[in-house]
This record gives C-alpha cells, structure tokens and sequence, in this order.
C-alpha cells in the first residue's frame, strides 16, 4: 500500500423514506451539486412507478437495484507481459455503486419525455428482469464466466 485510505463518509438517510440507500442513489444522480433536482427526478420517478405498477415503488426500487447488482467482474492483469482478464467478486458497496450507475445511464440513454419518466421505466424494466442495465450485468458474468481459466492469477 501505498498512501493510507481515505476514510468512509457517513451518508445521512434520506429525508422521505429514511433509507441510506436511496440518498446514495440521489447523489449519484445529481449533476453540478444540484440536488433538488435529482430528488425531484427520483421521487417523481417512484411516484410514476406506483402508479403505472399499483404497487409500492421503495419496494420496486430495491428489487430493482437487486436485479442489477453484479456478483462478478473481470479485472485486468499484466503478467509476464500478456494482459489477463481476471474474473474477481465484487464487494458489496462495489456491487451497489456499479447498479446505480449502470441503471442511470441507462435511462439517460432511454428514449422518454422527463428524467422521471425514464428513471421509472427503467427500475421497472430492471425489476421485472429486463433492460439495458441488466443486460449490462449479464454481460459482465458472461465475460467472468468466459474467462474463468485464469481465475487462479486473482
């Protein structure tokens, strides 16, 4: 190692639900320190999910976030001057950031009327194990899966 590790930030829970979860993914959802604007895009997002799906939408958020979090990823590493693609588990909080940020830009990428609106149609494609963020995360285990031969040089 060589310089220390920056210390964890305490994230406080968010204001509605008074979950940790959902604050973390309003700031990665912020652009330029805008948050009002990003939860305003997340909670019309999940007031859109409850009504298109008659269900509870912190509910559909987590399933969602479920679905997309990935157990595998692969790792580039040099040995003897090749480059292996190294299959490695992905810690939790790792998993979790990689999920938000694979279901954000996929509903940046989405074709929709609002932010909102495509935030919500993408966590309810996420939930009901469809979209391009899940696609995104089958990929990823295709491509540990297909380079499980050089699982020992972890």
């Amino acid at each position: 190692m060589r310089r220390r590790r920056p210390e964890k930030r305490e994230i406080l829970p968010d204001p509605i639900f008074g979950e940790v979860m959902v604050q973390k993914f309003i700031n990665n959802l912020m652009e330029k320190g805008k948050k009002g604007v990003a939860e305003q895009i997340f909670y019309g997002a999940l007031d859109i999910i409850s009504f298109k799906t008659k269900g509870d939408s912190l509910e559909m958020f987590k399933k969602a976030i479920d679905n997309v979090k990935p157990l595998i990823e692969v790792k580039s590493r040099r040995i003897g001057g090749a480059t292996y693609q190294v299959p490695i588990q992905v810690p939790p909080h790792r998993s979790f950031a990689l999920a938000t940020r694979w279901l954000i830009a996929n509903a940046k990428g989405r074709r929709g009327k609002s932010m909102a609106d495509r935030l919500a149609s993408e966590l309810i494609d996420a939930a009901n194990l469809e979209g391009g963020a899940v696609k995104k995360k089958e990929d990823t285990h295709r491509m540990a899966e297909a380079n499980k031969a050089f699982a020992h040089y972890r």
